[in-house]
């Protein structure tokens, strides 16, 4: 059984996939989990998915353009649909009722973002109507962010392999500068460093 600590000191460094996915089954109660790249940075991809419904969702946003995963992807914020039954049609005209045959009746998705860079999403879903304790949410909140850097530390290594990129030194003084744009960014960006050094990478 996955410990909360340990999820989150294993996530961001994690490869993509189920060990992504998965903790989140274990320490919420939900009944499946996906994890996808949203919009213009990385493109909208489904990366990992424990089952059939949860690609489905994504596959629905992404077609349909609507859903609360762009709109956790825009505003930054978590979205939290406690009876999307009930709800789901008013806010989104036509995700709402593509999702009616699907066995679904609450979401609770997180934004995937370091920084200023908006990434994607983690939706989860519920078989039954449910709400995530305010507790549970903020729990969330802290793993999206592990997922977050591994998303992005997995984007970066991708586009270095695929197009055999290595990273050239930029002179004598390349580490200070390095330290000084790392900085820069922190501040701006109010990120933790290692934040910044990725966004300094992407």
């Amino acid at each position: 059984m996955t410990t909360f600590d340990d999820a989150v000191e294993a996530m961001s460094r994690a490869p993509i996939g189920d060990s992504l996915s998965r903790p989140f089954l274990d320490l919420f109660p939900v009944s499946g989990v996906s994890i996808a790249t949203v919009g213009p940075v990385l493109g909208s991809e489904t990366l990992t998915a424990t089952d059939d419904t949860a690609l489905r969702l994504d596959e629905l946003q992404f077609d349909l353009g609507e859903g609360p995963c762009w709109d956790a992807m825009r505003t930054g914020s978590p979205v939290l649909v406690s009876d999307a039954r009930a709800s789901s049609s008013a806010v989104w005209p036509t995700f709402g009722p593509a999702i009616v045959d699907l066995d679904v009746q609450a979401m609770f998705v997180f934004p995937v973002r370091v920084g200023p860079l908006q990434l994607g999403a983690i939706d989860l879903y519920s078989d039954r109507p449910d709400e995530m304790p305010g507790e549970a949410v903020v729990r969330a909140q802290i793993l999206a962010r592990a997922v977050s850097r591994a998303v992005l530390r997995h984007t970066l290594e991708r586009e270095r392999r695929d197009n055999n990129l290595e990273v050239e030194p930029v002179g004598a003084h390349s580490r200070r500068i390095v330290h000084q744009a790392t900085g820069r960014i922190l501040v701006q960006a109010r990120v933790s460093a290692d934040d910044a050094h990725l966004l300094l990478q992407g």
